[in-house]
């Protein structure tokens, strides 16, 4: 298995590289600066080296210097990163046997894994976990025309297809909702009519009713003796 050594003061962007190279069906060391980065190189004997430049102890390109003067490690590839941008210093990374030089503010992560194929010059590397990486410049479904049959792809006819997969499906009958009841009426009392010449309790006549005076007066007159009575006083025999 192709192996890889990224050489990185920045613990964050050592993980993520770390991460995707080994995505890509590599194995990766990885070392935190120069010094360490040498004593690995020596033990590791990695085929690619991938290294920032500014770094503690020993600079990138003082690393460099030192990897193409050991016999050890004199043939190691090595891509050195760098924020430094100016043409001087990419001037002195190839002079001194860096088989490539980027710059961190122009390049993403896969570019980085471009210029790793680029430099080791594979295309596909065998990925023990998730099996071959495809070929970014092979042809992919998406890129064929709409309605061509996608290479390497056959479609299933009616004769494949289960059966049970074939038989229509019994519809399923929904009940009719059952119509509204309308509520019984309550029937209306009339009132009883009247007989044929009767008079109605309107028509007949209502006695006005008697006063207190009226009635003593009624009872004065049925008490008051008649002057033909013998009783009455005066009356005497004749």
């Amino acid at each position: 298995m192709t192996k890889i050594m990224l050489v990185e003061d920045d613990k964050s962007l050592r993980e993520i590289y770390s991460i995707r190279l080994v995505a890509e069906g590599y194995e990766v060391v990885s070392a935190g600066d120069g010094e360490e980065a040498l004593a690995l190189a020596v033990q590791q004997r990695p085929d690619l080296i991938v290294s920032d430049v500014m770094m503690p102890k020993i600079s990138g390109f003082d690393m460099l210097d030192i990897l193409r003067s050991t016999p050890e490690t004199k043939d190691i590839k090595v891509i050195m990163m760098t924020a430094l941008s100016s043409d001087d210093q990419r001037q002195r990374g190839e002079s001194l046997g860096a088989n490539k030089y980027l710059v961190k503010s122009q390049v993403g992560i896969e570019d980085v894994v471009n210029a790793v194929h680029e430099v080791l010059g594979d295309k596909t590397v065998a990925n023990p976990a998730n099996g071959p990486v495809p070929d970014p410049t092979a042809p992919t479904i998406a890129s064929q025309p709409m309605g061509a049959q996608p290479t390497g792809i056959v479609a299933p006819t009616v004769a494949e297809t289960p059966a049970a997969e074939l038989a229509p499906t019994t519809p399923v009958e929904t009940p009719a909702p059952e119509a509204p009841v309308a509520p019984e009426a309550t029937p209306v009392e009339q009132p009883a009519q009247p007989a044929e010449g009767a008079e109605s309790p309107a028509e007949q006549p209502v006695a006005a009713p008697q006063s207190a005076n009226s009635a003593a007066m009624d009872e004065l007159l049925n008490n008051t003796p008649d002057e033909n009575n013998a009783t009455w006083p005066g009356n005497t025999a004749q």
